[in-house]
């Protein structure tokens, strides 16, 4: 029997592995993808301190520490169930079972692309599918492009795709309809915009974001926001106008735009045709928890955390016995934070597995964790500190109404 399995090989999945390993405990790393890393693959961007954070080089950091310790990967391995079984876990995958009592889920996060008239023309694709095919396969998803759907991961990616040499003629929303309801609603979307004002080169952008602390100055910001956007990174943000279809014979061939109002309804007559030979469409990330739900965790709906994420403590424990989580399984933050919930998920294992003396190192990553939380440079929803907080008010509720035993 294995000491422990983790199933997904991001930042997190790698960094418990690492640490698990350190003390000598037998790992197995599970993951679908053909290479270790996850979302770390993708990811490239330039720090405050004018440092380059490179996911790639980060994520071989971590997988050749992880080998050189004894980890073993199973990669292109789906996993197809979960189960307990007494008092281990089984998964069961298409290369066979794995026998565990201790099972770490860090199976990250997913895209939710958004619906948009023509948007199965080869061409249109996801904004991540866009930064793997950059800058992991090396291969540009076209010359010109639009991404539709303004976002902190649009924006991060719009930024990592000019440095590739791939040019992108705007970032601008989706129609508003009942689907795309908050994401082509330009008041909703300034928050997003206002939370990646700090990496803007343009000293007008950061001070003007600045001012907008209020309902009443956003509302007056998205009343009087330019109509041909506002440069980041030369790319132009356009929260006053909307993509109302994707058109083209056999391929992408352009987008037709529209302006909108205040209020994301369309102006009859404005709209006009953009050239381009590629797609993106960004709907932002929801965690990916569907073997938590297979193997029995109770879900709580948290906003602040991107969707349905399972019930989990600071020591990333569920409540189900020798059942972990630790990533964008519990809501979706940045790579940094999920590789520090990755360390305090291994020391939470190693601690459950017999090592003695790891009470003071638990407490110091938990608290390491919320220092890199709150010193982000990217954050995915500007209210993580609520949403941490809930789910922690429904661990304590949930295990008072087990009569308070775990």
């Amino acid at each position: 029997m294995n000491n422990v399995i983790i199933i997904g090989s991001g930042p997190a999945g790698l960094t418990a592995a690492v640490t698990c390993a350190e003390f000598g405990i037998h790992v197995i790393v599970i993951d679908e993808y053909m290479i270790a890393g996850g979302r770390l693959l993708g990811q490239l961007y330039e720090e405050p301190n004018g440092s380059w954070w490179n996911g790639i080089q980060e994520s071989k950091k971590l997988y050749n520490k992880a080998i050189n310790l004894g980890v073993e990967f199973y990669l292109n391995t789906m996993v197809n169930n979960i189960e307990k079984k007494e008092n281990s876990w089984i998964v069961y995958t298409e290369k066979g079972e794995f026998q565990t009592t201790n099972l770490l889920l860090a199976t990250g996060a997913a895209e939710s692309p958004v619906p948009v008239p023509g948007w199965t023309l080869p061409g249109v694709m996801s904004v991540g599918a866009a930064q793997v095919m950059t800058n992991v396969h090396r291969v540009k998803p076209g010359e010109r492009g639009v991404i539709i759907g303004v976002n902190v991961l649009s924006a991060a990616i719009a930024m990592e795709l000019q440095l590739a040499g791939v040019e992108i003629a705007c970032l601008t929303l989706p129609k508003m309809n009942n689907v795309t309801k908050e994401d082509g609603n330009p008041r909703k979307i300034l928050d997003s915009l206002l939370h990646v004002s700090h990496m803007a080169p343009s000293p007008f952008v950061r001070y003007g974001s600045k001012l907008m602390k209020n309902d009443f100055m956003k509302k007056l910001g998205v009343t009087f926001y330019p109509k041909n956007g506002v440069k980041m990174w030369d790319i132009p943000i356009q929260l006053r106008k909307a993509v109302t279809e994707i058109y083209g014979k056999h391929e992408v061939e352009g987008v037709t735009v529209a302006t909108i109002d205040a209020n994301g309804e369309v102006v009859s007559g404005s709209e006009e045709h953009i050239q381009v030979d590629f797609v993106c469409i960004a709907g932002g990330l929801y965690p990916l928890a569907e073997l938590a739900a297979v193997a029995g965790c109770p879900f709580y709906l948290v906003e602040e955390l991107g969707g349905y994420v399972p019930l989990h403590n600071e020591r990333m424990e569920s409540p189900l016995e020798g059942l972990y989580v630790a990533g964008n399984i519990t809501g979706i933050e940045g790579a940094k934070v999920a590789a520090s919930q990755g360390r305090t998920a291994g020391l939470s294992i190693a601690h459950h597995a017999g090592v003695k003396g790891l009470e003071i190192e638990i407490k110091d990553s938990i608290k390491m964790t919320e220092e890199t939380r709150n010193s982000a440079y990217i954050q995915f929803h500007p209210e993580i500190g609520i949403g941490r907080r809930k789910v922690l008010e429904q661990w304590e509720a949930y295990h008072v109404s087990k009569g308070g035993v775990r």
